[in-house]
């Protein structure tokens, strides 16, 4: 009886089917399945390219989109059932259409290599789940935009101490600070905006590797799919990966960032610090201790981020020195991607959940930052507009800390003392603070000014993505 079995594309050249070893190693259908929606898409962009050169008759175009809107449903549905063969999306997606339109099925692939159509369908998926990631980082950046006008932008809005070395500094707005992490966040939208203006172009048409003897379009292809362009290099179009290395980027540097909130909310949230407290639906417990209320979110914001680097160094080290142009290596680089999407989209919505829906007390953070040595550098500033050099002031207020030992009120008496009441009024703290008036410094006034700028910033990056 003759092997009824199904085949693989490659079949043709090979006198025996492939080994089970062989199709358990390499097949990737079990992850890049998620792929379905965006080959769907690249056929039925390559197969209406093949009407429009005659290549195909209309019978047949009807026929492959018709059978390509059956297979979408399925998909769509859960009813889709892969056969053993099936090597990977792109393969079963083929193998369906060609059972449902029979001979016209077969001519789907015409012109067309699983090297370009794999990548075609990997860089409209990159398209729009970076985009939905980016989307969810300005919203982010909203949050902290609305916690900064509560904490205040007045001369009596929340203050809070800044750290260096995780030693207090300076009195810093609370307002101020939210900024500082919704910036560094605007930056990664605004990374992942400049990738996906680098991923939007089409590699459909290429082939294998040299193009087609075909009379195909592949600009019309990219513009069919959306695309802002089409490949400009064939070689190269089936080989670049270099907008799933950048996107990879933006991912471990906006995990990164995600990472330093998480941080400060293990510090904030501590009874050491006392600067925050964690609505229940964000906090977790302890299976042992009835006292614990744990920031799990912010610990794995920061624990996950060494996932997103290992993920980056993987690919780049696939890609670190393949030939030109396609090599099966390539088929790794989905894994890593899909990933570090679906973890840094998780912990977007997650640490967006916890920060906004946190109480913060004022009265400690005041207490931390309000006071004593944490202003010495504005009584060593007082002293600089008085015409001492700053290393003299700083020598002589760091001798006055000294002999204070710690002691706020001992070092305002010895300020006082030695340098005069208008100088020990500066260690209250608000009073150095409402001085900083300069471009992006901590001062009220100067908060409320780069306020505006921050909003602007966030309305540039939504009209960025606002075109579909």
């Amino acid at each position: 009886m003759a092997d009824r079995a199904p085949r693989t594309l490659w079949h043709g050249r090979m006198a025996s089917g492939p080994d089970e070893s062989l199709l358990a190693f390499t097949e990737s259908f079990s992850f890049d399945i998620r792929l379905w929606r965006d080959d769907i898409d690249g056929s039925r962009a390559h197969v209406e390219g093949l009407g429009q050169a005659g290549i195909l008759a209309g019978a047949d175009v009807g026929a492959i989109l018709a059978a390509l809107d059956r297979v979408a449903d399925e998909f769509a549905s859960g009813s889709f059932v892969p056969v053993p063969t099936d090597e990977d999306v792109h393969t079963a997606i083929e193998r369906r259409v060609t059972e449902l339109a029979g001979s016209a099925g077969a001519r789907m692939h015409t012109g067309r290599s699983r090297n370009d159509q794999c990548v075609t369908a990997l860089r409209l998926w990159v398209r729009r789940e970076l985009r939905e990631v980016a989307e969810s980082v300005i919203g982010l950046c909203d949050t902290l935009g609305r916690l900064a006008d509560e904490a205040g932008t007045d001369d009596d809005g929340a203050v809070v101490p800044g750290y260096t070395h995780v030693q207090r500094a300076q009195p810093v707005l609370l307002a101020h600070h939210f900024l500082a992490h919704g910036w560094a966040l605007a930056r990664d939208a605004d990374r992942m905006a400049e990738a996906l203006a680098r991923a939007d172009v089409s590699p459909l048409g290429a082939g294998a590797l040299a193009g087609s003897t075909l009379p195909l379009d592949p600009v019309a292809n990219a513009a069919r799919l959306g695309f802002a362009a089409a490949f400009d290099n064939s070689l190269d179009a089936v080989s670049d990966r270099d907008f799933v290395a950048e996107a990879l980027f933006c991912l471990v540097l906006a995990g990164t960032h995600l990472s330093r909130i998480g941080e400060e909310f293990v510090l904030w949230t501590s009874s050491e610090f006392g600067f925050a407290v964690l609505d229940d639906r964000y906090a977790t417990g302890s299976s042992m201790l009835p006292q614990k209320k744990n920031a799990d979110i912010a610990e794995l914001a920061r624990g996950k981020v060494g996932r997103l680097i290992g993920n980056l160094v993987s690919v780049l080290t696939v890609l670190k020195g393949l030939p030109l142009a396609y090599n099966r290596d390539l088929q790794e680089d989905k894994e890593p991607l899909f990933d570090s999407v679906d973890t840094v989209k998780r912990a977007v919505r997650a640490i967006d959940g916890m920060v906004s829906t946190a109480t913060f007390s004022r009265d400690a953070m005041a207490r931390a930052a309000v006071g004593g040595a944490i202003a010495a550098v504005d009584v060593a500033e007082w002293l600089v507009a008085r015409g001492t050099p700053f290393r003299d002031a700083h020598a002589v207020v760091g001798r006055l800390v000294r002999e204070s030992a710690g002691d706020d009120e001992r070092l305002a008496a010895l300020v006082a003392a030695e340098l005069g009441e208008d100088a020990a009024s500066l260690l209250d703290g608000r009073q150095g603070l409402l001085r900083r008036t300069s471009h992006g410094a901590s001062g009220p006034s100067a908060v409320r000014a780069q306020r505006v700028r921050y909003a602007e910033r966030l309305a540039s990056l939504r009209r960025r993505f606002g075109d579909r």
